[in-house]
């Protein structure tokens, strides 16, 4: 289960239409399972179920997938033309530090 919704994804991508709901669907989950493989855990499985005890979904990890999957929908290619080299998705990381899983 994703932890955006498609309504909150189209909000950030700032997308009126339906015709690219399917793709990016689609980037949120691969967004959110490139962070999940980052952090170590699965998101859902560690937070989300407070009528569990459990933690809320950080608000800050609903950002990381939301900032992945703009910068996916944006730059559809592994290569940008006409660009300087550039790691887009840092603050992904930055955020996804914050919550990893560090042990061995």
């Amino acid at each position: 289960m994703a932890i955006v919704s498609l309504e909150q994804a189209k909000l950030h991508l700032r997308v009126d239409s339906d015709d690219d709901d399917a793709l990016i669907e689609n980037q949120m989950i691969a967004a959110q399972n490139h962070i999940e493989r980052l952090l170590g855990f699965r998101i859902e499985k560690t937070f989300g179920r407070e009528s569990e005890g459990q933690d809320p979904i950080p608000a800050s990890l609903q950002q990381a997938v939301l900032m992945l999957t703009g910068h996916w929908y944006a730059n559809r290619d592994a290569v940008l033309i006409d660009a300087s080299p550039r790691y887009v998705p840092l603050g992904v990381r930055e955020i996804v530090n914050e919550y990893r899983n560090w042990s061995f």
